[in-house]
């Protein structure tokens, strides 16, 4: 006997009437804003900054220039603070204070010239005009020198020969005497003497800065800026000048010190403005009044030892920043 079966479909489950909410959670986190690329304009300035902290932290292990710059610091400090320690009538003849070439006393710590006046007021004062003759000299014969040997060393050939035959002349000729003919044939002023030192004294730095312009050429990202376009203002500008920087910071460093012994003989002769007080110019009255024959040691000494002391910070603070952006150098310290 045989039986069937059969299979029964099974009948789905009623579905809930309600089901449960759920429970509400935390927010969801919103996105992150995306972080913006730094500009080129703030990644140049981190990296000067981070340039300036390298420098510092060599310059800082020369002792000598440690000593010259917290010379020159209170030096300028003293010069800027002129009018209000001493006073701008310190240069008047008519008011003077004291009677003609008096020895130093506790009114006057460095005695009278032969006016009257106190020197050592003339001698404050004085500092403001031999620092910026010797900044601004140093400059312009820096930045002639610079534009010179950039030139010269950039496009090379006949150019630079011409130019650097004309370096050389102004090179063997005394800087001196080629500042003097200037001296006199223009009128007496600062600026004056400050043309007379800056056009007769860049040779050096015109010779120094073609060298390092035709090194910096010859390596391989100058000739990948020609080859994508870059004319010879964008080369000299924007590649060339940036690495010869550093050489023209020490070479002007080092030039202020003779801007201001250049300053120092051309008043000393009697070829400075003579309506400011200088320290040369203080030398050139010392040397009319008879201060040399007469013994007066007091009219003398103080605007030379300012001049060697000034002149000595500067050397050093130029020998220090030389051998932090080249050490090679091996100066000591």
């Amino acid at each position: 006997m045989t039986s069937s079966t059969t299979s029964a479909t099974p009948a789905p489950e009623p579905a809930p009437e309600h089901l449960p909410a759920p429970a509400p959670g935390p927010p969801a986190p919103s996105p992150e804003p995306a972080r913006k690329a730094p500009s080129a304009a703030s990644l140049a300035r981190q990296r000067r900054k981070a340039s300036a902290v390298r420098f510092w932290k060599r310059y800082r292990t020369h002792r000598a220039g440690l000593y010259g710059l917290a010379g020159l610091v209170l030096i300028a400090l003293l010069a800027l603070a002129a009018p209000l320690l001493v006073g701008a009538d310190v240069q008047s003849v008519t008011a003077a204070p004291g009677t003609a070439l008096e020895s130093p006393s506790a009114e006057f710590p460095l005695g009278t010239d032969q006016f009257g006046r106190s020197l050592l007021g003339l001698l404050v004062w004085g500092a403001r005009i031999s620092l910026l003759v010797g900044l601004l000299a140093a400059a312009l014969s820096v930045a002639i020198g610079t534009l010179v040997g950039v030139v010269a060393g950039h496009y090379g050939g006949w150019f630079s020969t011409v130019v650097m035959r004309i370096t050389d002349w102004f090179l063997v000729m005394p800087t001196l005497v080629l500042a003097i003919v200037l001296a006199t044939v223009m009128s007496r002023s600062m600026w004056t003497v400050v043309l007379a030192i800056g056009v007769t004294s860049w040779p050096t730095t015109a010779r120094l800065v073609r060298a390092q312009t035709i090194a910096v050429e010859s390596r391989p990202y100058i000739e990948r800026a020609t080859a994508l376009g870059g004319g010879h203002g964008h080369v000299m500008t924007r590649h060339v000048l940036p690495n010869v920087m550093p050489l023209v910071l020490a070479q002007t460093t080092l030039g202020i010190s003779t801007a201001i012994l250049t300053e120092a003989t051309l008043a000393f002769l009697g070829l400075g403005d003579p309506t400011v007080v200088s320290w040369g110019g203080m030398l050139q009255d010392a040397r009319e009044a008879g201060a040399v024959s007469s013994g007066h040691w007091w009219y003398l000494a103080p605007p030379g030892i300012a001049i060697a002391l000034v002149a000595l910070a500067f050397t050093l603070c130029g020998r220090a920043v030389e051998s932090v952006l080249n050490p090679k150098l091996g100066v000591g310290r």
